[in-house]
């Protein structure tokens, strides 16, 4: 037996797509094809089959994370020589090896070892103390790294694990914690230099054994107030040093961070204060993940990421005009139940918004008589059923919409550079809207001006069933010119649909059913189908949609001329 690692295929483009469901268990024995976990990109939900067939001894996601092309699934146990199954391990090693935390490296290498701290070979140190070097610990590589921040200035009082520098290298920021308490005598590096293991940092001048150092400051049990305490740690020889040491340290002073913020009484690092500085991030908003709650840089990070992704009211406010709908406790008036919307309804509703706020809608309403395609589309029933295929009225739809963009290839277009060009497209791809139990996809339906009716319906089908499934790749709901959101047999009379930008234009088709219908004579039963066409009105005027309806409605009432 020999064991495999099965990864992210080919997912037309999509990065960081979401696992929102694991399908299989450790375990479990799976064939070739067999969906292993599900994704959700920004556009579409999609399965990741396993290319092996064996059993699942190890599954390397969870749901949640966040994966791109190539990432590692699963591990199957499959039947095959030794040797597989030694170059396989090795490889899963090493895999391991890759992607382990690198904030698990950082917690040893600022760890410093004994033997980091050094006694110089002279020292002139006032009787009761002794100067003591510190150098670079051992940071996991033997790489130079860069020193990105001095946490120290001559003349301050450390205490013991008080950060002295910050190192950074390709992967993480790490501080170098003080071995001893004492005063800053001498610092031997500026910002901006590399360093490697053994590099000399600075002189500290420490109580002799037994004796405590002088300005130590008391130890507090909380991780806050012990940070907001050595924080505050005066600076009280740098005037007195300033002849020997021209170059100021570039650190800011403690006493200046706790009286700008509050956020002083936070348990975070220089480093991670000075990001927060320069993001505009007060701390004390953030939740750290570190140990004993302290704030890592990776905190800070996702807080921001998470504050530019969604609108705060202030944005919503002064950025579009419209003020932001307050939040209201329902529960006060009376049980209540709260689910969390998937993903793929969050999307919707943002294009949605995005797509209203920026476009000038305007919709038109007309009827077509298909009471003829009705007749001609029953008697092909059985046609349909050799055929092994079923023939809807969204075939003749899409027919009948690509034969009127051709004479009106103004809906087709799309407004590039800022609104001064309009691209007119030389291909009729054709969207048409799928409810799903997930949400509302896209797929597109490519070159339907080059197919016959009998394509488009097998194509319709397909593309109906790899939204419901879940199947829609990314590149399957993009490219379309134009799109039809047809609610059949759902119901209602009529709805104003909201354009699929940068299209310019959506046709939304409602419920058919028999009318009497006067021709001048007396009252017919006819079989009359309710459209409404939304548009882009920069684009398109009144006289272009109403053009382009009563033609479409033309075509639908004689299905003749779209031979013509």
């Amino acid at each position: 037996m020999t064991t495999a690692q099965v990864t992210v295929p080919d997912i037309g483009g999509a990065e960081g797509a979401e696992v929102i469901e694991v399908l299989v268990a450790v375990g479990d024995d799976v064939v070739v094809d067999q969906g292993l976990i599900v994704l959700e990109s920004d556009k579409a939900s999609m399965e990741i089959p396993s290319t092996l067939a064996g059993k699942v001894i190890e599954l390397l996601v969870s749901e949640g994370e966040e994966l791109a092309e190539g990432a590692p699934v699963a591990l199957i146990e499959v039947a095959d020589a030794k040797e597989s199954v030694e170059e396989s391990e090795g490889d899963i090693e090493q895999s391991d090896i890759a992607d382990a935390d690198p904030g698990e490296n950082d917690a040893k290498a600022v760890q410093p070892p004994e033997e980091t701290i050094e006694q110089p070979e002279e020292t002139t140190s006032a009787p009761g103390a002794s100067k003591q070097l510190v150098v670079v610990p051992d940071i996991g590589t033997d790489d130079a790294v860069e020193l990105i921040e001095v946490c120290v200035s001559v003349g301050d009082t450390v205490a013991e694990g008080d950060s002295l520098v910050v190192l950074e290298s390709d992967k993480a920021s790490m501080e170098v914690p003080s071995p001893l308490a004492g005063e800053v005598c001498e610092l031997l590096v500026d910002a901006g230099i590399s360093v490697s293991q053994g590099d000399k940092l600075m002189m500290i001048k420490g109580a002799l054994s037994g004796e405590p150092a002088a300005a130590e400051p008391e130890k507090s049990d909380s991780p806050s107030v012990e940070a907001a305490e050595t924080a505050a740690a005066p600076v009280s020889q740098e005037s007195a040093t300033a002849e020997k040491n021209p170059s100021p340290a570039p650190g800011p002073t403690a006493q200046a961070e706790v009286a700008a913020s509050s956020s002083a009484n936070v348990y975070a690092g220089p480093a991670v204060r000075k990001l927060a500085r320069e993001f505009g991030v007060g701390l004390q908003q953030v939740k750290g993940s570190g140990p004993k709650g302290r704030v890592v840089k990776e905190d800070l990070q996702q807080f921001v990421k998470q504050a530019l992704s969604r609108p705060s009211t202030a944005a919503s406010s002064t950025g579009s005009g419209i003020p932001a709908v307050p939040d209201v406790d329902f529960s006060q008036f009376g049980p209540v139940k709260v689910t969390k919307r998937n993903r793929l309804e969050k999307l919707t509703a943002d294009n949605m918004q995005r797509s209203w706020l920026n476009v000038p809608h305007v919709t038109q309403f007309d009827e077509a008589d298909i009471t003829e395609l009705e007749a001609f589309r029953s008697s092909l029933k059985s046609e349909a059923e050799q055929r092994d295929t079923r023939l809807t009225p969204m075939p003749f739809l899409l027919k009948a919409c690509s034969v009127a963009l051709r004479e009106h290839p103004k809906l087709a277009s799309s407004l590039a550079a800022g609104g001064d060009e309009l691209v007119f497209k030389q291909y009729c791809h054709i969207g048409m809207a799928v409810d799903t139990p997930a949400g509302l996809v896209v797929p597109v339906i490519r070159d339907v001006d080059q197919k016959t009716i009998w394509q488009l319906a097998d194509e319709v089908l397909a593309m109906a069933g790899k939204a419901r499934d879940r199947k829609l790749a990314p590149s399957d709901m993009k490219g379309g010119c134009f799109t039809i959101s047809s609610l059949g047999s759902i119901g209602g009379s009529g709805f104003t649909p909201i354009v699929n930008t940068p299209e310019v234009a959506i046709l939304g088709v409602s419920n058919a059913e028999m009318r009497p219908v006067w021709n001048g004579e007396s009252f017919l039963p006819r079989k009359m189908l309710p459209l409404a066409l939304s548009y882009d009105h920069r684009v398109i005027n009144g006289g272009d949609g109403g053009r382009f309806l009563s033609h479409l409605v033309r075509l639908l009432g004689d299905i003749r001329q779209l031979l013509m």
